[in-house]
């Protein structure tokens, strides 16, 4: 009967600001086990909600491994490649990236070990409001409306080999302690895994835009980057919720990898389209950061995650991102006269944009427009 479905809403969820319950707890099987809908806080709206008969979209594989060998050919076919795509979307696949198999599937394996943990034990490692580090659980503790269907697990990294500092390994020791070695070790290889490919992908960039191949490489060697770890679990009505509500990443670079389940679209001309997984290949997109250091050439697309009611979805994401202290500011040649192009955003650094998307902005597909706005504003007090 209609009356059984009929149930409250655990108060957890309530249309209170998220300040009002400062652990606030997203337990999906607790959700799909609850009633029979799911909480309106995490259903969007009509416009929003998801598509699931879209078409793939036609993007290209990069062989990373022909670039650098210096092939005149291959190195002019990535380039190539990379330009078009970039240019048009943002979007791209890179093959023979050099990361070991073996690596990408104990990555995998130990997602389970944290993400179907109790509850108490995910909230040791709970993000604190305005960092960019530790568990999130549906973002409950900064939105009260459009709750993307996800968890994640997010570090910070640098490559600081003055320091040897291993900051990914030193995060999950400090925060989980006993029994998540093994944990720490597999992400910290991980992302200096992702920190190597990154530098080489810059390569290519600065070669498909026409400007030194270490300008960008060199740009992003100290980066402060975001290694995160993303669990869309099952959901009862897929139909009505996203895992990721459509946004344009504010970081520099993404470098994902997603599992055989699928779930990643692309807002191309007009109308989304997927990106099925492939498991030898990374997805490449271009952030806005990055867009603003080629003076709006290259394209920060906007894009969103799907989920569905029959299989959990699992991705990884390492968000290259410079120092926080470098200024923002495209290369002479991308510039001025020569390519009839003016300059499209202002000078910033990375540690101000974030700032603005963790405490003051929401990530859509306007973020980088909305920053500009908002810095001019402040410079003209």
């Amino acid at each position: 009967m209609a009356m059984e479905c009929i149930a409250t809403v655990p108060q957890r969820f309530s249309e209170n600001k998220a300040k009002d319950d400062p652990n606030p707890i997203f337990d999906a099987k607790l959700l799909n086990q609850h009633s029979c809908h799911i909480p309106q806080q995490f259903v969007w709206p009509d416009h929003e909600k998801p598509s699931t008969d879209v078409q793939p979209l036609q993007v290209p594989l990069v062989d990373l491994a022909g670039f650098l060998s210096g092939d005149s050919f291959l190195v002019s076919e990535a380039t190539r490649l990379v330009s078009e795509a970039a240019t048009q979307h943002g979007f791209f696949l890179v093959t023979n990236h050099g990361v070991d198999d073996s690596l990408l599937s104990r990555a995998y394996m130990n997602m389970d070990s944290f993400f179907k943990a109790p509850a108490s034990e995910k909230q040791k490692a709970q993000r604190k409001w305005g960092d960019s580090s530790g568990y999130a659980s549906s973002f409950v503790g900064r939105f009260s409306s459009k709750l993307p269907w996800k968890e994640t697990l997010s570090f910070k990294f640098s490559p600081e080999e003055k320091t040897r500092s291993q900051t990914v390994k030193d995060f999950v020791s400090d925060k989980m302690g006993d029994g998540y070695e093994d944990f720490g070790k597999v992400y910290q290889e991980y992302a200096e895994a992702m920190n190597t490919l990154s530098l080489k992908i810059m390569e290519l960039l600065g070669m498909s835009l026409g400007v030194d191949r270490r300008h960008f490489r060199e740009f992003f060697e100290d980066n402060e980057s975001i290694f995160r770890l993303n669990y869309y679990p099952q959901c009862k009505q897929p139909e009505l919720a996203l895992g990721t509500g459509p946004h344009c990443d504010p970081t520099s670079l993404t470098i994902l990898h997603q599992d055989q389940v699928g779930g990643l679209q692309v807002f191309v001309d007009n109308k989304w389209q997927s990106i099925p997984p492939n498991p030898q290949a990374f997805v490449v997109n271009i952030g806005d950061t990055f867009m603003a250091l080629t003076n709006g050439r290259y394209k920060s697309c906007l894009h969103r995650a799907l989920v569905n009611s029959e299989r959990e979805r699992k991705t990884f994401a390492f968000f290259l991102c410079p120092k926080g202290d470098k200024v923002v500011k495209p290369p002479e040649e991308l510039v001025g006269s020569l390519m009839s192009r003016e300059r499209e955003y202002p000078d910033f650094t990375w540690s101000m944009f974030l700032e603005f998307t963790q405490k003051h902005y929401r990530a859509d597909m306007n973020t980088l427009e909305a920053f500009s706005i908002w810095l001019k504003s402040r410079k003209s007090f």
